[in-house]
């Protein structure tokens, strides 16, 4: 299977998706190291290398951008992780902008209240950043949390958020 990889720069900084050939994202951030993303990837799914190509997938990203932020919820991903993380990155993907949750509101949400380290767990292996929103999880007294584009990379985005939502 041959998968693509390309760049673009939003107010964030680059932001760069390796897809497959249908457009399916694997793996997206604020990066333009294509190895830095295929590295999120499991290693048992990892593409060996992906050719510079178009990536349809950033149109919904500069939609994301330009207002319409529900653009991203739209583009197909190709996760692989365990049962539970895969029930994480689908109920990443009901988290409505400019709500977000806590890791505990996220943990409840997945069905174990107490279970707050493995929701927090499920955001920080997401290979999809922006497709799959794990920015829109924080900690309980309202700080960033981690993130692995960076807190202020979260910030912002949580701030274009809610000024767009309201």
């Amino acid at each position: 299977m041959t998968y693509v990889v390309e760049s673009i720069d939003t107010p964030d900084g680059s932001f760069t998706a390796v897809a497959r050939e249908d457009g399916t994202v694997v793996a997206s951030g604020w990066t333009r190291s294509t190895e830095q993303l295929l590295a999120r990837i499991r290693p048992a799914f990892r593409p060996e290398e992906a050719q510079s190509g178009d990536v349809p997938a950033l149109e919904a990203v500069r939609a994301f951008y330009d207002g319409n932020l529900d653009s991203v919820m739209t583009v197909p991903v190709d996760l692989h992780g365990t049962e539970g993380q895969q029930a994480g990155w689908a109920a990443l993907r009901r988290i409505h902008p400019g709500s977000p949750l806590t890791y505990t509101e996220f943990a409840r949400e997945l069905g174990n209240p107490r279970a707050v380290r493995a929701a927090a767990s499920v955001c920080a292996r997401n290979p999809v950043a922006l497709f799959v929103p794990c920015h829109r999880v924080l900690r309980s007294d309202g700080s960033m949390g981690g993130f692995a584009w960076g807190e202020a990379i979260k910030r912002d985005l949580l701030r274009r958020e809610a000024r767009s939502a309201a």
